[in-house]
């Protein structure tokens, strides 16, 4: 891992904000435990739902396994570009999601298409909690935190 060793703990106890929650546009945390042999430098370990391989980011880029292959387009893209239909029902899953998270005091902070998973029944779950924040309550001003994590890249 890349991340120093107190940022890989924050993301590891960040991962778990969503370990009581369950909902169908959020990937599920099936079990977790912050035990781990001595023997091994590790935080601990999570277990979550399978949701595939397959990214909103290959689906929008076209590298993903899930893509509708042709020879061409007009647009000189080797792949069929997402239809109005799909956008809608994948846009409509990510809106329940957060909705969802929001209302359980949950904020992402590292929304992007590649933390956007698609499953084999073609429904979007968001996943990658290792940035998210719980919240103390609805009513705190306190937005300072949204600036501080994320992707850079997305920022």
């Amino acid at each position: 891992c890349s991340k120093n060793r107190l940022a890989s703990r924050q993301s590891f106890w960040a991962e778990l904000n969503v370990a009581r929650l369950s909902h169908n546009n959020v990937v599920r945390v099936i079990a977790a435990s912050a035990c781990s042999p001595t023997s091994q430098d590790s935080l601990g370990t999570i277990i979550m739902e399978y949701v595939g391989n397959s990214t909103l980011h290959h689906i929008i880029y076209g590298t993903g396994s899930m893509i509708t292959k042709r020879k061409d387009n007009e647009l000189g893209c080797g792949y069929e570009p997402l239809s109005i239909k799909q956008s809608l029902s994948y846009s409509c899953d990510i809106v329940a999601g957060l909705v969802f998270l929001h209302s359980q005091l949950i904020v992402h902070l590292d929304l992007k298409p590649s933390n956007i998973f698609i499953t084999e029944q073609n429904v979007c779950k968001i996943g990658d909690f290792g940035s998210s924040q719980k919240l103390e309550n609805s009513t705190s001003s306190n937005t300072q935190f949204c600036q501080q994590c994320g992707t850079y890249t997305h920022r």
